[in-house]
């Protein structure tokens, strides 16, 4: 089977995306596949240098990968890949519809308001909350462009940082707990992870500089593990997930509140979803083999493509 790695991209997080592509390309198996790096400088270098492929295994991720959009591009031109749908994507994506979805079904996500410009920081929306304040980009991922702000001058820092990476800013209350991540892989739930960061919340550099957050396998007693799951499967199913996702939350006196649920989460050396694998048994290339298979029974290559 010929894969080709999509990486890259055009986003704030393509050295993320570069360093994805390259574990996923030491650890596919060369019995199994004939691996072709696809370094995505340009939108329409994936229109160049994908033909040919028999499925598109993404690490890309921001927008252009985690956003639908190279989704609908691939159907269009009938190359199976893998994880979710573009409506998935695309939902997953924008955090406040994502948070909107979420609070319908009945889960807990911290209250949140959405800005369009930095005036509307003047209209009080976000008094109720108090200090600290989680600013972000409202599309986004890697805590690119995220900083906790702890009063009224940093939280006017804070958004135009937010705003210099989009055209919308989420403003989130502070929920503070015990941050932990839930993998769903094929419809089964892989072990949780407790994340520990090493600054105040779970930034860039907690992520993926080796050492700078603690990260374990974590059991709860049946009760909350049986709620956390239930909260990871409802979010999934809320979003229309399908293949892997992964679900962060904050756990609060037992009640797990969903920060975001991610489509396309890293696989470096030091990302989440191959640490909770690797509990479950499963290596990183049986992990990548079963994304691949997975996606691959979902989706069959197009007859009809356009292009």
């Amino acid at each position: 089977m010929k894969v080709g790695i999509i990486m890259g991209g055009v986003s704030s997080e393509r050295e993320v995306s570069l360093a994805t592509g390259k574990e996923m390309m030491e650890n596919l198996d060369p019995a199994k596949y004939e691996v072709i790096a696809i370094d995505v400088v340009r939108k329409q270098d994936l229109l160049e240098q994908a033909r040919g492929i028999d499925m598109a295994l993404l690490a890309l991720h921001g927008s252009f990968g985690e956003d639908g959009t190279i989704q609908g591009t691939l159907e269009t031109m009938g190359i199976p890949y893998t994880g979710c749908t573009l409506l998935s994507s695309s939902l997953c994506m924008d955090k406040d519809l994502s948070k909107r979805l979420l609070r319908y079904e009945g889960l807990h996500t911290p209250d949140w308001v959405l800005l369009r410009s930095m005036e509307e920081l003047r209209d009080g929306r976000m008094a109720a909350f108090g200090y600290p304040l989680v600013v972000k980009p409202n599309a986004g991922g890697s805590s690119i462009g995220v900083t906790l702000a702890r009063n009224e001058d940093e939280l006017v820092q804070a958004a135009r940082k937010a705003f210099s990476y989009g055209e919308e800013v989420l403003i989130e209350a502070y929920v503070t707990g015990e941050e932990i991540t839930c993998s769903i892989l094929n419809g089964a739930h892989l072990p949780i992870v407790s994340i520990k960061p090493g600054a105040e919340f779970f930034d860039y550099t907690s992520k993926y500089e080796p050492g700078a957050s603690t990260e374990q396998v974590v059991t709860f007693e049946k009760e909350i593990g049986d709620r956390i799951r239930l909260a990871a499967e409802k979010s999934y199913q809320a979003m229309k997930c399908s293949v892997y996702a992964r679900i962060d939350m904050i756990l609060k006196d037992g009640i797990p509140y969903i920060l975001e649920v991610n489509t396309l989460p890293g696989m470096t050396k030091t990302s989440l979803l191959p640490r909770s694998a690797l509990a479950a048994g499963i290596s990183f290339s049986g992990l990548l083999d079963a994304i691949i298979e997975g996606s691959l029974a979902l989706r069959k290559p197009a007859q009809d493509a356009f292009v």
